[in-house]
């Protein structure tokens, strides 16, 4: 029975799934944070948590367990040498997912999941007032025949010699 036992599917076989986990796991730990739908970041976050845990126990089973589970071994190498000591001494909550709204394309929520030790990832990005004032207060050119004067040519300072020592 399947009892208490909520994996997400996500819409792929149990096979596909476990790879597309471990991809993502290992291209958090690359580059410390990654941009997924929302649902993928919140299966990715047991696995990459239990990952790091494993990387603090810094055995030789420890890391033969993590390479069974991601297969690669430049990321577990880099889970055991820099991700897991930052997280020495927390003891759990490792990761973050921030929102990110919508996708364009087929509207699926967007988040980034980070590690928490890291630097903060999202800038709210606000509209520039500027640029409206810009369109407001430029008035509507004249259509007319002549052609504006040209601009002067901006002048060249003449470089005067350094004296001789």
């Amino acid at each position: 029975m399947r009892h208490q036992r909520n994996t997400p599917k996500l819409g792929r076989k149990e096979g596909h799934r476990k790879s597309l986990l471990a991809n993502q796991v290992c291209s958090l730990i690359e580059h410390s944070r990654i941009k997924t739908t929302l649902a993928k970041a919140k299966a990715v976050r047991p696995l990459a948590e239990k990952m790091v845990t494993l990387g603090k126990k810094k055995t030789l089973h420890a890391r033969r367990t993590a390479l069974a589970v991601l297969r690669q071994a430049g990321a577990v190498s880099k889970l055991f040498s820099d991700v897991a000591p930052r997280a020495a001494e927390r003891k759990g909550g490792y990761t973050r997912i921030v929102k990110l709204g919508m996708r364009k394309s087929d509207a699926a929520e967007m988040a980034f999941i980070e590690w928490v030790d890291g630097a903060v990832a999202v800038e709210v990005v606000t509209p520039e007032p500027k640029a409206a004032a810009k369109k407001a207060a430029k008035p509507k050119a004249e259509a007319t025949t002549e052609a504006a004067p040209a601009k002067p040519a901006k002048k060249e300072k003449a470089e005067e010699p350094k004296p001789a020592e």
